[in-house]
């Protein structure tokens, strides 16, 4: 198909290749060959007038035109597809489909273990797919790659809607063996006793408590550093380090494991934790069905 003398298919092209900046990748991901999308590219060079990616050394870097292409494309493509993709009605139990989504191990275990268990109860050919929080997650919500982020509020998407699920608050988490600190811990013990932080990707994202710290100036001693929330209990055992943990998945490994808890030294805000998704997606009957279902297993947890 035609517009304005432009194959609309090569906008499929277009934007895998501004995403992948290599050829060969592009014709991998488009299942196509080498040649198909060279003779692609020189299309798209040949309608706009420009190079669209230019080598620089070994690598391919897009164009100032083409830089400015990327976002209209790829939102252009994500209409289309919400388009095709969205049915006028949803039946959970007759449905199949891939639900996908990204969401720390801490919601993972204090909510949607909740949601899973509801929806293999009510949608059996639903699968869901949870990956966990990196560098790229706000990257791929924007690209529609997932159709859920599930995050505190102040990570959320500023182009997105979403809608909060639940809040917590946080506290100090230690062995029950430690005597270093009684039942509670002045602001100064908190300060100088060692600390297990959790940091996110490559780039080392802080946690939301890390975040508020920050913001403030202040600076834990920080010995000890894992990949996600629920490492941080086994990492207290037979130590005299401190966490600081969100009190929902606290309070459940108390019941599992010999710590304790003690109250924080300084106020921090409510987390509020909020679920997002593109906005081009906003009416797609199965996922307007799964985010209630969301909202209903949050606000069953909250009244259990």
């Amino acid at each position: 198909m035609r517009f304005q003398k432009l194959d609309l298919n090569l906008l499929v092209v277009l934007d895998v290749l501004l995403e992948e900046r290599s050829v060969s990748r592009a014709a991998n991901r488009l299942n196509l060959s080498q040649s198909a999308v060279s003779g692609n590219l020189a299309r798209l060079r040949e309608f706009f007038d420009d190079d669209i990616l230019a080598q620089i050394g070994r690598s391919m870097v897009p164009t100032p035109l083409a830089e400015s292409l990327a976002e209209p494309v790829r939102d252009i493509l994500m209409q289309i597809q919400a388009t095709l993709e969205t049915k006028p009605s949803f039946d959970p139990a007759s449905a199949t489909r891939t639900i996908r989504m990204h969401a720390s191990d801490y919601v993972t275990e204090v909510l949607l273990a909740r949601v899973i268990r509801e929806a293999r109860r009510l949608a059996p050919g639903i699968k869901v797919e949870i990956d966990g929080m990196d560098d790229l997650v706000l990257e791929r919500l924007s690209r529609g790659q997932v159709d859920f982020l599930v995050t505190p509020d102040n990570f959320t998407h500023p182009d997105h809607p979403k809608e909060k699920l639940f809040t917590d608050t946080h506290v100090v988490v230690t062995w029950e063996g430690n005597g270093r600190v009684g039942d509670t811990i002045s602001f100064d013990q908190y300060m100088a006793m060692g600390h297990v932080l959790v940091r996110f990707g490559m780039k080392r994202a802080p946690s939301f408590d890390q975040w508020f710290l920050d913001r403030f100036g202040y600076t834990r001693n920080a010995e000890l550093f894992v990949a996600d929330f629920t490492t941080v209990p086994n990492m207290l055992i037979g130590t005299d380090l401190l966490a600081t943990m969100h009190e929902r998945l606290a309070r459940l490994y108390v019941q599992r494991l010999p710590l304790r808890i003690l109250p924080l030294p300084i106020e921090f805000p409510v987390l509020t934790e909020m679920v997002q998704w593109h906005r081009h997606f906003q009416r797609d009957p199965a996922l307007v069905w799964f985010r209630g279902l969301m909202r209903r297993c949050a606000a069953e947890q909250d009244a259990d």
